[in-house]
C-alpha cells in the first residue's frame, strides 16, 4: 500500500512538540503516525493509530515518549482507512521496532511504504 507522509510547512519533519495541532488539516484526520527521535543514533519511539489529534496529543504528555525529547521527536502521519489500521500499523512497528508501546495489533501485516 503506498501511503503519503506527512510533513510541514517547507518540506520538513514536523516536530512533536510543536506541530500546531488546532490547524484544520487534522479535523477528523485519521490514520496511522510514526514518532522518532533524532540525534546521532535516530530510532523510532512510537507507532500508532487513531485520530492524529487526539493521539499526537496525548503523546505530548506523555513522559515515556518525552523522555526522547532532548534528542528532538519528530512525527509524521498517514491518513489510513479504518479496515487497513491494524495492518498497517503491525507492519511499521515490525520493520521500525519502537522503544515504547511493545503492544501492537495481532493484524496481518499490511506492507508500505517507508515514511523516510
Amino acid at each position: 500500500m503506498q501511503l503519503n507522509w506527512i510533513k510541514c510547512q517547507g518540506d520538513v519533519w514536523c516536530k512533536l512538540n510543536s506541530v500546531n495541532l488546532n490547524h484544520e488539516h487534522f479535523d477528523n484526520r485519521h490514520g496511522v503516525y510514526v514518532i522518532w527521535h533524532g540525534g546521532t543514533n535516530p530510532a523510532v519511539v512510537y507507532v500508532g493509530q487513531g485520530d492524529i489529534r487526539t493521539r499526537l496529543t496525548e503523546h505530548r504528555r506523555d513522559p515515556k515518549i518525552q523522555q526522547y525529547k532532548p534528542w528532538d521527536l519528530y512525527v509524521t502521519w498517514a491518513t489510513v482507512s479504518a479496515p487497513d489500521r491494524d495492518g498497517v500499523e503491525a507492519y511499521l512497528a515490525k520493520r521500525w521496532p519502537p522503544k515504547v508501546g511493545v503492544s501492537h495489533p495481532q493484524a496481518s501485516p499490511i506492507e508500505v511504504n517507508s515514511p523516510w
